[in-house]
């Protein structure tokens, strides 16, 4: 009951900032609504209120919210500003048409991360663990953008080769390029953290009693799996959250009316009664689907969550490899040194006469659309996109380990239910669009799944025998935080937040080419995907070259959380 309450109260705080955005903003409601259904009416302050009065505009901000709500509780989410027309019909079916696209996306992800960690499966089966290569891979993977996983296999698969419908939505056809390319990222980044968490459940006593009495090796990973699964379930109902309201690039550009898409063009519309209908149906979902995950989390871990008879989960020492470390340090100076021989050039510099050169000695990485130089614009860019991932990162993993530690749930789902895209036009809205902005919206939800990470982790840590018999021998609460379970809680989410700086810096860019961050014709390598996407068939290498800096920025974070993990533990 305590935490319905929590989660009711987060969803009313949450609505009530959306419902006072017509008080927050420095847009006139009354003007928006004018310019779209009246255009012909001059911008007279009789005609002004006179909308007001017919939208229920003319109150404070206590009217308004009470107006809105009670619509609510009739089942009525209000009219659109724009159209006129009731919003609850289009939002609930856009709500329908998202739901179907996330349960394709997630069958999708879940089967990537089972095949990510079926390697880690086999070898911890037998006892020889190490997650390196997997997790390279899923890293690289996860930093795959989705609008450009999208704009490839639409161009390769659809384009190209005809096999499959390129926009449009009604046939299971039209369901399977949008699903891949949402469901690839979410599955990597699944994949990752399992095979992060499997390791230690193949080193606990249980699972070395069963190798020594002759279990199947498949018997043994089928009951790491299950010993794994319960610190990552909230991470599956962000994901599913996250698949629902943040497919707005795939839904755009597939042509797909879904929610997400249907909110971002509510928002910059400025149609404030769609934008509510559509925050408050991806906070209802959040709800259900962290309850959801709560639940399955309680079922596997069973009377263990309160007897005090779980283990805690501890991370193995792996053999450190040197050939980690040095993959990591070659990756590392490859990428400051393309970095700084961008810095050398011109990022604003252009040539018409070299518009979407090809590489050469005079241009490294070739040109853009513009006729700048690649190569300038990707060094220039990674002080802005890099840097300022970083720093948001590191941000979102205090924020995280915080809200984590005090377990938060009910503020953490809210969080995660609002797309990074939405909350930086919540915030643009009040603050006007900016990088300050931006960086604050992303911060804002992105440390959400830390946050989930950090409770499932703590809550297991909690259980653990030790701790037990800590809090027997006297021990005080901050001791026992400080000593006990902070050591077993802290590597694996600090590893989860290095393995999300590149989502966090497509965030970033995501948010600069709707014109909510970095004004152009500053570089950045979110811009440089966006801007050249339209040429990426006759000059390939405009969209390449951005795209590889943020997969080695994925592999090269595993890389170095992986030889930190392992020269730490010799």
């Amino acid at each position: 009951m305590k935490h319905l309450a929590g989660r009711l109260g987060a969803l009313l705080a949450v609505a009530a900032v959306i419902g006072l955005l017509p008080r927050l903003t420095r847009t006139d409601p009354a003007l928006t609504i004018l310019h779209a259904r009246y255009a012909d009416r001059p911008p007279t302050p009789a005609v002004l209120d006179a909308i007001r009065a017919d939208t229920g505009l003319d109150g404070g901000p206590l009217h308004v919210l009470g107006g809105w709500a009670a619509g609510v509780a009739r089942g009525d989410l209000g009219e659109s500003w724009v159209s006129g027309q009731p919003v609850g019909p289009d939002a609930v079916s856009a709500l329908g048409v998202s739901l179907t696209l996330m349960g394709a996306s997630l069958a999708v992800a879940l089967l990537l991360a089972f095949a990510l960690a079926a390697g880690t499966l086999r070898r911890g089966a037998r006892r020889r663990l190490d997650t390196t290569r997997a997790g390279v891979g899923a890293a690289g993977l996860a930093a795959l953008p989705e609008f450009l996983l999208a704009s490839v296999l639409a161009t390769v698969l659809a384009v190209q080769l005809g096999w499959l419908p390129a926009l449009g939505w009604g046939g299971a056809d039209q369901l399977v390029l949008p699903a891949v390319a949402m469901g690839v990222p979410a599955g990597a980044l699944l994949g990752r953290l399992l095979d992060d968490a499997l390791p230690a459940a193949f080193a606990e006593p249980w699972a070395r009693a069963a190798a020594a009495n002759g279990l199947p090796p498949h018997r043994t990973a089928a009951h790491a799996l299950r010993r794994a699964l319960p610190a990552l379930l909230p991470q599956l109902g962000l994901v599913v959250v996250g698949l629902t309201g943040g497919a707005v690039a795939v839904e755009t550009l597939y042509a797909i009316p879904g929610l997400g898409g249907t909110a971002l063009a509510a928002a910059l519309a400025q149609d404030l009664p769609v934008l509510q209908a559509c925050v408050l149906l991806l906070l209802l979902l959040g709800a259900a689907a962290g309850s959801a995950a709560r639940l399955g989390s309680r079922m596997l871990l069973g009377p263990a969550r309160t007897d005090d008879a779980l283990p805690p989960l501890v991370p193995p020492s792996l053999p450190a490899r040197r050939a980690v470390a040095a993959a990591a340090v070659v990756l590392g100076a490859l990428l400051v040194a393309v970095t700084l021989a961008g810095l050398l050039r011109d990022p604003l510099a252009a040539d018409a006469t070299a518009r979407l050169a090809l590489p050469s000695a005079a241009h490294p990485l070739g040109t853009d659309s513009l006729g700048r130089d690649v190569l300038a614009r990707l060094g220039h860019g990674a002080a802005t996109t890099v840097l300022t991932a970083v720093a948001v990162s590191a941000v979102t993993l205090l924020l995280g380990l915080l809200a984590g530690l005090v377990r938060a749930g009910a503020l953490t789902e809210t969080a995660n239910a609002l797309p990074a895209v939405l909350a930086g036009l919540v915030v643009a809205g009040v603050v006007g669009p900016g990088p300050w902005g931006a960086a604050a919206a992303v911060a804002a939800v992105a440390w959400a799944p830390l946050a989930a990470h950090t409770s499932a982790l703590y809550a297991q840590e909690r259980a653990a025998p030790h701790v037990a018999v800590a809090r027997a021998l006297g021990a005080g609460r901050a001791h026992r935080l400080r000593r006990h379970i902070l050591p077993g809680v802290l590597p694996p989410v600090v590893r989860h937040a290095v393995l999300r700086v590149p989502a966090v810096a497509l965030a970033l860019a995501s948010l600069g080419f709707l014109g909510l961050g970095t004004a152009p014709p500053a570089p950045e390598w979110g811009r440089m995907l966006a801007e050249n996407m339209p040429y990426a068939e006759r000059a390939p290498w405009a969209v390449l070259a951005p795209a590889a800096a943020l997969a080695v920025l994925g592999v090269l974070a595993v890389l170095t959380s992986a030889a930190v993990r392992g020269r730490g533990r010799r």
